[in-house]
């Protein structure tokens, strides 16, 4: 059976099982989408199709039983994996209930981002440990394979070990010193989901032993902080090896004080993520780090909050109120940016159409390099044989078309 591009509807909400159970216990269907435009390892789109059996791609397509849908020329790219971001729909991951996390998830897949990594805010420590506890909890409960859900890959912690000079929409009063055993408390209570750990070097007195002791058990980040060049580099000697949102909520980068972003430049292990909502990043700045750090080490994030997906208006980010219109949110108090109302779908779109980054570096930089930093390119980030079958479907002007995660259409929209 072949299902045309032009015939597809909305489905989001309710999946369409492509490998059916019957199936699967014969040894499984086989999903092949025809006429797509496949994004390579190579970063290049090749003309081609792609397979999946049982939820895993697949090198070559058999014959007899399959599903075939004609991609008529879409792009087809992995699923995108967003590895900082706060909420959509109306929900925060700081909310610490599982209902929050799997609501969190269900948008997420929906508009092709398979797989995420939520940020926690800078809270009371037994809050945070409440958080990663829930978090921990829910991913045991669903896994990695359920369709309709971004699967739960990590957790970014932004806070609380920052500067409160460089706090932004953090709450200051929740601000500590880094301590290790703290730390370990983050990392045992989420049962290994703790990826990042970010900390202000400047802020305190034993950073760099920090780093030094945590850093082979976590990655170390340098996150909302006043740190000068040569004590981020010293940091980034020291063992950290990735910049929270460049940029934002650190020194500018000037000719005479580099700053975080001189010694990210200076250090080619570190990873830097970047925000393409078209509000916190000048497009020219996004183009020259770019150039500057070459397109193995930017992360494209989106850093939404719970308003990303819904009508303008105030809502709360880590106990703080914000205003939302249109893709701007700020803080109600001060007007200070409070994170994004951009999905990282939209993010990416406005880096390749409004911010002039190849397409084939946008989506590289949105799959390829948050599974790599997030060590799991084994298995995400790419469409290759034995990963995991999460593919999107874009048409010539990116528009959304089709999501598929582990061989099951959870969104699939009709051409306009």
């Amino acid at each position: 059976m072949t299902i045309r591009c032009g015939h597809w509807k909305t489905a989001r909400s309710r999946a369409i099982i492509l490998n059916k159970k019957n199936d699967r216990q014969k040894g499984g269907s086989i999903v092949i989408l025809k006429n797509v435009k496949v994004f390579t390892e190579e970063k290049a789109f090749q003309d081609g199709e792609v397979a999946i059996k049982d939820g895993v791609f697949v090198e070559k397509p058999e014959t007899g039983g399959e599903e075939v849908l004609d991609g008529e020329g879409c792009y087809a790219i992995p699923g995108l994996i967003d590895l900082h971001f706060h909420g959509c729909k109306g929900f925060d991951f700081c909310d610490g209930t599982q209902e929050a996390i799997r609501e969190i998830a269900k948008y997420e897949a929906s508009v092709g981002v398979t797989a995420i990594c939520p940020a926690t805010m800078t809270l009371p420590v037994e809050e945070l440990i409440h958080i990663l506890s829930v978090a921990a909890s829910c991913r045991e409960k669903s896994g990695k394979n359920c369709p309709q859900e971004a699967d739960l890959l990590g957790v970014n912690m932004e806070g609380p070990f920052i500067s409160a000079e460089k706090k932004g929409a953090q709450d200051a009063q929740n601000i500590i010193s880094c301590d290790p055993a703290v730390c370990q408390r983050f990392l045992d209570a989420s049962k290994g989901l703790v990826k990042f750990v970010g900390i202000a070097p400047e802020k305190n007195e034993h950073a760099l032993e920090f780093i030094r002791e945590m850093k082979d058990r976590v990655h170390i980040s340098l996150a909302h902080t006043n740190a000068g060049y040569d004590c981020a580099k010293e940091a980034f000697e020291a063992g950290a090896d990735h910049a929270v949102h460049l940029y934002n909520a650190m020194p500018p980068f000037t000719h005479r004080a580099p700053g975080v972003v001189g010694a990210v430049a200076d250090c080619p292990h570190v990873t830097a993520e970047l925000i393409c909502d078209g509000v916190h990043i000048h497009p020219s700045v996004v183009r020259a780090t770019f150039r500057m750090l070459g397109e193995e080490r930017v992360v494209l994030i989106s850093d939404s909050m719970r308003a990303t997906g819904m009508p303008d208006g105030r809502y709360r980010l880590g106990g703080l109120e914000v205003d939302v219109v249109g893709n701007h949110a700020t803080l109600t108090e001060g007007g200070a940016l409070a994170g994004s109302a951009t999905n990282l779908m939209d993010c990416m779109r406005i880096a390749v159409k409004q911010m002039g980054i190849p397409l084939e570096t946008a989506v590289a930089c949105a799959s390829m390099n948050p599974a790599k930093a997030l060590g799991v390119y084994d298995a995400y980030g790419s469409i290759a044989p034995g990963k995991k079958g999460n593919v999107v479907l874009l048409d010539q002007d990116l528009n959304l078309r089709m999501v598929i995660k582990d061989g099951v259409i959870i969104e699939r929209q009709e051409k306009n």
